[in-house]
């Protein structure tokens, strides 16, 4: 016979509501100003802990009042809590993005609606996160669902396993002790993973199911174990205020450098776990009386809609303002008109689809549920088309000459790649997957370009700043009969020097990597070495500029003096110079006039390059090659020349640019190059 567990009536949590309300103001001040709160994301994993609390004591309810658990009764609960408003909010979202935001970020925020519309929103992002051509895209206006992809993944089994559980009751009589340690099962598993992952992946480790599951599982076991029992009433008021403690603690000490989730998740979770699990306590001090109280637990029953509406809001006034942070009068104008559209979301969508019992049984919810995602992808598409529209021009080497019309004013009409198709204007070597990613230390099988026959073999070395000259490279080999050897690494500047990664932490892999290239020269032996870095990478151990650049051309010396031995000629080029941040977002937003996307010369090269202070250090040994006249001229640096985008991106030029400079390059090597 199966037995129930000792408290399985329906009981209303108004310090639960409370503590969603805290969860949503904390990500809500987060997003509108982070230096207020720059841990404020714990909020959404407050949430996780909420969620998975609630639903777990939904399902062990269920199985101890029947002795089993619907699986098509969950999911149509979920159809009629969670969709109407998040398909509100995305129709609406798209809509609006089809008119506000610039052309060039239609097309993401197209896939994302879509994404989110099929919740794995977070899985687009992580593989957004480890796309080191992706790694600057803009935010999109729905980002923010990736929590919620999170939740409804962990949904596709979290239930399965209360299936099973209440059949092995009836079957073998397996006690409540079973489901715990299956639950704790997963806790352990995925608690051990979003460690592990934190430090090898923790761009994609943030959005992944596996690493936040365990966060969900702390509240799924604590509802089982608060289901046969409630904690001493004297524990509960330094417990709960604890909890808060510890969530707040976690929101104010973390930023964004935090490595998270992995164990700086745990202050958070297990806060907001002992939140809970103090319940409702008699004391008059006791941090559930501040939860229950009337306006904690409005903004609690308004959290949901009011994280849907946020952040969208907050993303297009960032355009409309065109501002990187919001002002003080901005930040409170969209926080009242979250709060204000969550209202009405909540009365005029939420409440009549549940009210109402419009999704009863699972063909109608499959059936919303179906019409949601196809609506959200109809809008989706009516968006992407705008991107096709805008990107038609053609390239026409007539038309499109590029540096020989530096100076000149570009015609609007024909400019290319247009704004839109600008950040995939990116060297075919990316395709070929030849560009290492920031884990590889092995470069064994390089790619390699031009005829095996080839008199003088090439070899290219460098991070992506090297690689972007590839396609002007190329070029020059197919006039003089070269082979190019490609050892390119993202954000791997070509130096001994120990670099600071991107995630701020030493990038060991890079240094690897380098002395393997050393290595595979040595067995190469090409004719001529090209090498170029960003002036972005500097050492891990930070000073003043004076003494990073002065470290880094050290390492470079050394680095590059091993490779004079074992080659013939070394050529070093100076990075180029950078553009705004919104380069290509500018182009489109002043298609008229791109002059006003220019950027002073002071400021492109705000950086000194240490690539020249190593080379005049190894004096004839390496031969040092300046492009920067064929970029700016009269003081300032076009994003168009020639009716050519220069930019795909802040730090990097389109690849037509870089094959427009090729006969440039060639002449300048030839200048300093004997082959």
């Amino acid at each position: 016979m199966f037995t129930a567990p000792a408290r399985t009536g329906r009981r209303f949590r108004p310090e639960v509501q409370g503590l969603r309300a805290v969860a949503v103001l904390l990500v809500l001040v987060y997003h509108l100003n982070p230096a207020l709160l720059p841990g404020g994301y714990v909020g959404v994993d407050v949430f996780f802990v909420i969620s998975g609390f609630l639903i777990t004591s939904l399902l062990y309810r269920e199985a101890g009042e029947h002795g089993r658990v619907s699986i098509s009764g969950f999911y149509v609960r979920r159809v009629r809590r969670l969709l109407p408003a998040a398909t509100t909010v995305l129709l609406t979202t798209g809509v609006v993005a089809f008119f506000v935001l610039p052309v060039t970020r239609l097309a993401d925020t197209a896939w994302q609606l879509v994404a989110s519309a099929a919740y794995v929103e977070n899985l687009y992002l992580a593989r957004q996160a480890v796309d080191y051509l992706a790694s600057d895209t803009p935010p999109s206006p729905v980002q923010h669902f990736w929590s919620l992809s999170v939740e409804e993944q962990f949904y596709l089994v979290w239930p399965l396993l209360f299936v099973a559980w209440s059949l092995a009751r009836r079957r073998w009589r397996a006690e409540t002790r079973t489901l715990v340690v299956i639950l704790g099962s997963v806790l352990v598993l995925s608690l051990a993973c979003s460690v592990l992952l934190t430090q090898r992946e923790p761009a994609s480790a943030y959005f992944l199911p596996l690493t936040r599951a365990w966060e969900l599982a702390v509240g799924g076991l604590l509802a089982v174990g608060l289901a046969h029992g409630s904690l001493p009433e004297r524990w509960r008021p330094l417990l709960g205020w604890s909890g808060l403690a510890a969530v707040a603690v976690s929101a104010l000490a973390y930023d964004d450098g935090t490595p998270f989730p992995g164990w700086a998740a745990a202050l958070p979770v297990l806060g907001s776990a002992a939140v809970i699990a103090a319940e409702q306590s008699d004391g008059r001090l006791a941090a559930s009386r501040l939860l229950g109280t009337a306006p904690a637990r409005w903004i609690g029953d308004l959290s949901y809609s009011l994280y849907l509406w946020h952040w969208p809001l907050i993303v297009f006034a960032l355009v409309l303002t065109g501002r990187d942070r919001l002002g003080l009068l901005e930040a409170v104008t969209v926080a009242a008109l979250s709060v204000l559209l969550a209202w009405g979301t909540r009365v005029w969508v939420e409440d009549p689809v549940r009210d109402r019992n419009l999704v009863r049984g699972g063909r109608s919810a499959l059936t919303v549920a179906t019409a949601g995602v196809v609506t959200v992808a109809a809008v989706g598409g009516a968006v992407y088309l705008q991107v096709d529209r805008e990107g038609a021009v053609s390239f026409d080497p007539a038309v499109h000459t590029g540096p020989a019309a530096l100076g000149q004013a570009p015609d609007t009409e024909l400019i290319y790649p247009s704004p839109v198709n600008a950040e995939d204007d990116v060297p075919t070597l990316y395709d070929d997957d030849c560009q290492a990613s920031r884990t590889e230390t092995d470069p064994g099988d390089p790619c390699v370009y031009g005829p095996e026959d080839a008199d003088t073999d090439v070899a290219v070395v460098g991070d992506s700043h090297s690689a972007q000259w590839v396609p002007a490279l190329e070029k020059m080999a197919a006039e003089r009969g070269w082979r190019i050897f490609v050892y390119t690494k993202s954000s791997c500047a070509f130096t001994d020097t120990v670099v600071k990664g991107p995630e701020g932490g030493p990038y060991t892999a890079c240094g690897e990597w380098n002395h393997a290239v050393v290595d595979e020269l040595d067995e190469l032996r090409p004719e001529l070495v090209f090498t170029s870095s960003s002036t972005a990478s500097g050492p891990v151990e930070e000073s003043s500029p004076e003494q990073e650049r002065a470290e880094m051309a050290e390492g470079m010396s050394r680095l590059w003096e091993d490779v004079a031995q074992v080659s013939g000629e070394i050529v070093a080029l100076r990075d180029t110079p950078r553009a705004r941040k919104d380069v290509v977002e500018c182009v489109a937003t002043h298609i008229d006039d791109p002059s006003r996307c220019e950027r002073p010369v002071e400021d492109a090269f705000d950086d000194a390059d240490p690539q020249e202070d190593a080379a005049r250090s190894l004096d004839e040994r390496v031969h040092w090659i300046d492009l920067s006249d064929r970029f700016c001229v009269d003081g300032g640096c076009p994003a168009v020349i020639g009716n050519v985008m220069v930019y795909r991106d802040a730090g990097h030029i389109t690849s037509t640019y870089a094959e427009l400079l090729a006969d440039d390059l060639s002449a300048r090597i030839d200048r300093s190059v004997r082959l």
